[in-house]
């Protein structure tokens, strides 16, 4: 299976907001807040593939740039806490806020939950799926800013066409091939991102450094 297929094929795209409300997302204390730089910690990580946390933590750094933050080196960030003796993404998610603010200066820290990752196989499909939770944080007050889910799945058996049950099999062994050589999660965690940072209803306002595109282009 060609790789670059993926950029044409239908994407299933599942975005879950929880209960449906009819009150407008509160951005009160994101306004007020008004943070200018983000720390993005590694995510916490609830799945069974070791390799999501950070897998996940290399598609985040370009959508919040996007939005006109500025975001700390993730990997910088990574290296110099575990050189401090947190070598794990859990020991890192417990760090003080008070202590953040002294020896990094960010403004916000984004939390990431990680529940489900990874390519599942079933009988007649396989899909890559990415699940979980973003909270941006006010370093000074501990306040909530903003939260979304992060959730798309990928399915490539939703461009086989016809063929029947054959046809499925076939399509369903090849996809399982392909998914063991090539990996989606990365493509997948980007597709979740740009829904939950862009979207209409509840993304993630603009910051400071956003540059708006000029009329002329």
């Amino acid at each position: 299976m060609n790789i670059h297929t993926f950029k044409v094929v239908i994407a299933s795209i599942v975005f879950l907001s929880g209960c449906v409300t009819v009150e407008p997302y509160n951005y009160g204390p994101l306004k007020q807040a008004a943070p200018r730089s983000i720390l993005v910690l590694p995510p916490m990580n609830r799945s069974v593939e070791v390799s999501a946390p950070y897998t996940y933590l290399s598609t985040v750094t370009r959508p919040l740039a996007e939005k006109g933050y500025y975001v700390f080196p993730v990997s910088v960030v990574d290296t110099f806490l575990k050189e401090n003796g947190l070598p794990t993404p859990a020991e890192m998610n417990g760090i003080a806020l008070d202590k953040i603010d002294e020896i990094i200066g960010a403004d916000a820290v984004l939390y990431v939950d990680i529940q489900d990752w990874g390519q599942k196989f079933q009988v007649l499909s396989s899909v890559t799926v990415v699940r979980g939770n973003v909270r941006l944080v006010s370093v000074r007050t501990g306040e909530l800013l903003w939260e979304a889910p992060i959730n798309a799945q990928y399915n490539p058996n939703n461009n086989s066409g016809g063929g029947g049950l054959l046809g499925a099999l076939v399509v369903a062994v090849v996809s399982q091939i392909a998914g063991e050589i090539t990996d989606n999660t990365p493509q997948v965690a980007r597709m979740a991102n740009n829904v939950a940072f862009n979207s209409a209803k509840r993304g993630l306002l603009n910051g400071p450094y956003k540059i708006e595109k000029s009329s002329n282009q």
